[in-house]
């Protein structure tokens, strides 16, 4: 079947360089909070990072069986090239575990995970070779879908049937939304509050100052006092040292204290949110803060439940479309 298609079927486009470059849709999104995020940078996260963690680690524990149907039965068909190529060894490269790591992680935070399908001249799946979210795209043309991403400086499209992709939540059946871009507000007060905690205690944990002067001073004398004081009072080092003030200068302090602003308890308030986006409960992220003996054990069933279960059927459902070919849809079983 799949020798067929490849004589009926061209197996790629080149396209001119940055050509539909507009379909790559996954640039800078700036939150509101002010930091721009990114399915990349949004990982800086530690709440996205230990959520991203736990679901596709536990994910990609999971062993992947192709199993042969004989009537109400089944067996493992481990003399299959596609029993290996799930189970153990995607390509030359990578392992079963890393491979569907990778895969989930693409999904988790772009919304899609696409694979170039390498197909043997019997029509068979020989490799997946994962392919880069950030530059890859579906698309319709006359009513046939490819895949348009870029490799080097080249615009390639393939044709569906050389794609394995799996989609999360989506808005046209086509592409999946990516969950990042959905919740950057939540993922980029998160990234402000980090970055405000960092740059406090750079700058040797106290709010901005303002040095006042009964004066009028010249240029050279405001950018010696500017120098002088940044290199006395700046970082974790120059905190508790003693500052003398001379001429009539005074301090006033600026902005919020951070206990004031509330900082501690937003940050705990961001990580309940990246983990309500991702269904992960908090215990496995290791707030503990509300996990009790009674209730432990069945907020790890419902991890199983409603946050892995979904992403399994979601990949059974998606290797079958895009592996299997002609009667090996009735025969064969990947679980």
């Amino acid at each position: 079947m799949g020798l067929v298609r490849s004589l009926l079927e061209p197996k790629e486009k080149r396209l001119a360089v940055g050509a539909l470059r507009g379909l790559f849709g996954m640039g800078l999104a700036q939150s509101v909070a002010g930091p721009a995020v990114t399915p990349s940078n949004a990982l800086t996260n530690m709440a996205v990072l230990a959520c991203v963690r736990v679901l596709t680690e536990s994910l990609a524990s999971l062993p992947v069986i192709v199993y042969r149907r004989r009537g109400r039965n089944r067996d493992r068909a481990q003399d299959l090239g596609l029993y290996e190529l799930l189970h153990d060894q995607p390509n030359r490269e990578l392992t079963s575990f890393e491979y569907r790591e990778l895969k989930f992680a693409h999904a988790l935070l772009w919304g899609n995970s696409y694979s170039e399908i390498e197909w043997d001249g019997a029509g068979d799946p020989v490799a997946l070779w994962p392919l880069n979210p950030a530059v890859t795209q579906a698309t319709r043309v006359n009513g046939n879908i490819y895949y348009v991403t870029q490799v080097g400086s080249e615009t390639i499209s393939l044709p569906a049937w050389r794609v394995h992709h799996v989609r999360g939540l989506s808005g046209d059946g086509l592409t999946g939304y990516s969950m990042i871009r959905l919740a950057m507000n939540a993922i980029g007060l998160g990234l402000a509050t980090e970055e405000f905690g960092g740059r406090f205690f750079s700058n040797g944990a106290r709010p901005g100052v303002v040095l006042k002067h009964p004066g009028i001073l010249s240029d050279e004398a405001y950018d010696r006092l500017r120098k002088s004081w940044n290199a006395e009072s700046q970082g974790l080092s120059n905190a508790h040292r003693v500052k003398i003030l001379e001429e009539g200068l005074d301090m006033e302090t600026l902005g919020i204290p951070p206990d004031e602003a509330q900082f501690l308890e937003t940050r705990k308030f961001q990580l309940a949110e990246v983990a309500r986006m991702f269904r992960v409960p908090a215990h496995m992220i290791n707030d503990l803060e509300h996990a009790t003996f009674s209730n432990i054990e069945h907020l790890s069933i419902q991890f199983v439940t409603h946050s892995l279960l979904p992403w399994m059927v979601r990949d059974e459902k998606a290797m079958r479309r895009d592996l299997l070919v002609g009667s090996q849809k009735k025969k064969l079983q990947i679980e």
